[in-house]
């Protein structure tokens, strides 16, 4: 009797560990429905030949990262409202909001997971889907917050070579420069025109793509990150602001909280930055700021972005959906 209940027993459980195995491969596709609108909310100038900074204000959500090619669906339908709009051309900088990249850490889930009620919970099913994966990327995650380290360190390489791809390939697409947001991943690095991610402490990094689709390097690590992404994103080593040429001028990236911090902008200065977000102490020609719209979850990204040009600020009107936001230099 004993041996018939050991041997029933080992077989639920073989028969469990192999449903799960399979439920954790499984990837069925979901319904997808989005709204690809976007409205001009700023214009500021006129075109003389030297180019443009665009800012979007992509409005996202959790499903837009399903699957690379829904994402890049959406944001190629910004640009070509751009287009048609006449903002594009072979100096255009488009700009894109912090961390559009780190939500690709979604990329290629369960449909359980973008149905999940909070943020929480979708995470929990992000362990669930990888426990092999997670438990190692647990064992070398740094910084306090480990279990959000390991998140993101779990998924670096798809995360690396689908931003690239995605970026790379819109920037390539469209002929323009293209400021790719930023992405999270342990210790990143651009070799060989390739974006890579080590093996070190977490860096919320951006990396400007130009017209064939090819990264620049360095790219820009965040230098301080905010009291609650501190612990688990370190701030960048070196303290040091990159200033890259592009066709439009010299352009500065300041990667969100940075662009609190009046003495950025003073370093930018020094190296004759020409584009960048700005504040009073920016002698910068032109700047734009952008935000991440739509609510991912129960979390509701929020902000207010805006242009400056000569040392003026245009706010946008703040209301629901996708925005462009143009400034001629």
């Amino acid at each position: 009797m004993r041996k018939l209940f050991a041997c029933t027993l080992l077989t639920a459980l073989v028969a469990a560990g192999a449903g799960y195995a399979y439920w954790t491969k499984h990837r069925p596709a979901g319904h997808y429905l989005s709204d690809l609108r976007i409205q001009l909310a700023i214009n500021e100038g006129v075109d003389q030949g030297r180019g443009n900074l665009l800012g979007i204000e992509p409005d996202l959500s959790p499903r837009d990262f399903q699957r690379l090619d829904l994402v890049h669906l959406k944001l190629a339908a910004y640009l070509n409202s751009a287009r048609n709009d006449g903002l594009l051309n072979d100096k255009t900088v488009v700009v894109l909001p912090e961390h559009i990249g780190s939500w690709l850490v979604f990329e290629g889930e369960k449909n359980e997971l973008y149905q999940a009620p909070n943020l929480n919970e979708a995470m929990h099913m992000l362990v669930l889907s990888h426990p092999l994966a997670f438990a190692n990327a647990w064992l070398r995650a740094d910084g306090d917050n480990r279990t959000n380290d390991a998140h993101l360190r779990m998924k670096a390489e798809p995360m690396a070579r689908d931003y690239q791809r995605l970026f790379g390939g819109l920037a390539k697409e469209f002929g323009v420069t293209l400021v790719a947001g930023s992405i999270t991943l342990p210790d990143p690095r651009i070799e060989n025109g390739t974006l890579k991610p080590g093996s070190g402490p977490l860096y919320n990094s951006s990396v400007v793509f130009d017209r064939n689709g090819v990264p620049h390097s360095p790219m820009q690590r965040q230098l301080l990150p905010t009291y609650e992404e501190q612990s688990y994103i370190q701030p960048s080593p070196d303290h040091h602001l990159n200033v890259i040429d592009t066709p439009a001028g010299r352009l500065g990236i300041l990667v969100g909280s940075d662009s609190w911090y009046p003495e950025h902008y003073r370093a930018l200065n020094e190296q004759g930055a020409q584009l960048t977000s700005s504040l009073p102490v920016s002698t910068a020609q032109a700047g734009v700021t952008v935000f991440l719209r739509g609510k991912f979850w129960d979390k509701r990204s929020s902000g207010h972005g805006f242009i400056s040009h000569d040392g003026h600020n245009n706010s946008e009107n703040i209301s629901d959906g996708a925005r462009l936001l143009n400034v001629w230099l």
